[in-house]
């Protein structure tokens, strides 16, 4: 769907030179002498690359929309994740990068919405919180209790991660997939 310079947002996917952008920011400049443009910084969907482009206010560019779908995490082949569509039962093949850094999150049968764009998985996007179970977690130092203060921990998926001081060995919290901080202690 084609759509003027001015509409163009930031957060929008839109394909120029042949290559799909996700738009990472939009500037509008009206000089004194000269025609109003559009200054946009592009970030590339497939292979993270940066353009700023300036743009013409008359020119119009292709707004793209990406279908997603509800998967479930099956399990991992190597370096080749396996999940499932929840509705035709149909498995799919993901390479580890397309998930980036969050893949140490993935946990059995989790629901994993992925974009497609004409078939081909461009992102993975995890539950914005999963539960993890504290492997290990340093000793409360004496005299550091009277404030907030954090200690090291180690999580089952093999991650550090700084955890407030009542937190224990087996004890079960909430983390952020976002960045891996700790977010609360699970109900049980």
């Amino acid at each position: 769907m084609k759509i003027g310079i001015n509409e163009m947002r930031v957060g929008n996917i839109v394909e120029y030179q042949d290559k799909l952008w996700v738009v990472v920011k939009t500037l509008h400049v009206q000089p004194g002498k000269g025609g109003a443009y559009t200054q946009a910084e592009l970030k590339g969907v497939l292979d993270g690359t940066k353009l700023n482009e300036r743009f013409r206010s008359a020119e119009e560019i292709e707004r793209v929309f990406l279908d997603e779908k509800a998967h479930q995490y099956l399990y991992a082949e190597g370096d080749t994740l396996v999940f499932m569509d929840v509705d035709t039962f149909d498995q799919i093949y993901l390479d580890q990068d397309v998930l980036g850094d969050s893949v140490r999150f993935l946990q059995d049968g989790m629901l994993v919405t992925l974009s497609f764009y004409e078939g081909i998985v461009l992102s993975a996007e995890l539950p914005a919180t999963v539960v993890a179970t504290v492997e290990q977690a340093d000793p409360v130092v004496k005299g550091q209790t009277a404030s907030a203060s954090y200690k090291p921990a180690v999580l089952d998926n093999g991650l550090r991660i700084l955890v407030p001081q009542h937190i224990d060995s087996g004890m079960k919290i909430v983390v952020n997939t976002s960045d891996g901080s700790y977010v609360e202690r699970a109900k049980d």
